[in-house]
């Protein structure tokens, strides 16, 4: 009230000079009605304004601030002023905010924030799909509600976040998640969840393929070191030492074609560009390919070789000729004698690159056919190890495959054969 009362000073000064001026000049009552209409017109002012600023306050428009001159019209350039650079520092902040939550929604990670009773106040839409969270519906719910596994429950409530936990077959799937807690500001908390679903896949495989190999290789070594303990300790004739030697002979060479199908395929997984657009003349590669099944065959089999086009393949010509000799390798060791393999190249009417070897063996099942290319399946241990394969022929095919952008196809009935395709693409062909 007192400021009210010292602004009307002013114009309750301006009103008695206008008296007194009025009262001097004119000696009637025209000066005193000159005063009352200053002071009714100021006032009159002085409630407009009052009313445009109140109608600020209330929440109208800035446009509200303009009003006449004078004092108010000083007050209401500094609110103007001072409401100017507010709004700018509230738009930069909220594209600030903006900004963070983009970033936030763009990590690969899941980020979850939690307040000091464990509610969620925000999370990024890879952690809503990480955890079957719907942040609309369960912001300010507990996270342990929502997520429900009792690790989780237990690594939250003990606030004990130096080391992360995992979580296994996470929404419903078969996800893993890596999950830590870190405390920040006012006792809250910031969750970073990871999938390392691909991770630990490669995990288990790595300790599959080492637990594979040593089991391969510690077989050959058996039975050579049965064989050479033997041959100490007994004075056999020199028949039965030729025998042993030849099948350690024959357990040697299965250990140096398991070692060199590891480097191969280890060479193929090291170098991921797409392999050179050399010409490989295939009719050199099917006379290779005819002797060395031949030789392996030892005419036991009906072997068929058709070269249906002279088109030649663009590709690396020593990764080309691994792959479909181990197609072919594979064809003859699980035909039974008296079948027959076909080896065949020839162009598709889509313009494809197809090399295809079909055979009269066993045939595979649907379910093993998915799983044909990894490292040392088998459909059967006992029968592979009888036609001594490594377990890496189809392996090191599809990285060969890879490398030349081919597709591999595999196509069998159970008790009528199977047939593997390599198709290349038109820009491979020659």
């Amino acid at each position: 009230m007192l400021s009210g009362f010292l602004r009307l000073i002013p114009i309750l000064l301006l009103a008695g000079v206008a008296g007194l001026i009025g009262e001097w000049f004119l000696r009637d009552e025209l000066g005193w009605l000159l005063a009352v209409f200053i002071i009714v017109f100021s006032l009159f002012i002085a409630y407009v304004n009052q009313s445009r600023l109140d109608a600020f306050v209330k929440g109208a428009g800035i446009s509200h601030l303009s009003g006449f001159g004078g004092a108010w019209a000083e007050i209401f350039f500094k609110l103007q002023r001072i409401i100017t650079g507010l709004r700018k520092d509230i738009e930069q902040a909220e594209r600030q905010h903006k900004r963070f939550i983009e970033a936030f929604q763009a990590s690969p990670n899941g980020i979850v924030m939690l307040d000091d009773q464990d509610q969620i106040e925000w999370c990024n839409a890879i952690a809503e799909r990480f955890l079957g969270i719907e942040l609309k519906r369960d912001v300010l719910q507990r996270i342990h509600y929502i997520v429900r596994k009792p690790e989780f429950v237990q690594y939250i409530t003990e606030r004990n976040y130096e080391e992360p936990i995992v979580l296994e077959k996470m929404s419903g799937s078969s996800l893993i998640l890596r999950l830590q807690a870190f405390p920040f500001s006012e006792n809250r908390r910031l969750v970073l969840i990871q999938d390392i679903t691909d991770l630990s896949k490669a995990e288990a495989m790595r300790r599959d393929f080492v637990a594979n190999v040593s089991h391969e290789m510690r077989t050959p070594l058996t039975v050579m070191m049965g064989f050479l303990e033997t041959m100490q300790t007994l004075d056999l004739p020199p028949e039965q030492k030729a025998q042993y030697l030849e099948m350690m002979m024959d357990q040697g060479k299965r250990m140096k074609n398991l070692v060199e199908d590891l480097l191969t395929l280890a060479n193929l997984e090291a170098n991921t560009q797409p392999a050179p657009l050399n010409s490989v003349s295939m009719s050199y590669l099917m006379s290779l390919i005819k002797n060395d099944a031949y030789a392996l065959s030892q005419g036991k089999h009906a072997l068929n070789f058709n070269l249906n086009t002279t088109c030649n393949l663009l590709g690396e010509e020593r990764e080309v000729l691994s792959a479909f000799s181990n197609l072919v390798s594979n064809a003859i060791r699980y035909t039974p004698e008296v079948g027959s393999v076909t080896v065949s190249w020839g162009i598709n009417p889509a313009g494809e690159g197809e090399f295809s070897v079909t055979d009269t063996g066993p045939g595979i099942s649907a379910e093993h056919i998915p799983r044909l290319t990894e490292r040392f399946y088998r459909v059967d241990r006992s029968r592979s190890r009888e036609t001594g394969g490594t377990g890496l022929g189809l392996a090191i095919v599809k990285h060969v495959a890879s490398r030349h952008q081919a597709q591999l196809v595999v196509e069998s009935t159970l008790g009528k054969g199977s047939t593997f395709t390599l198709r290349f693409p038109p820009e491979r062909i020659s």
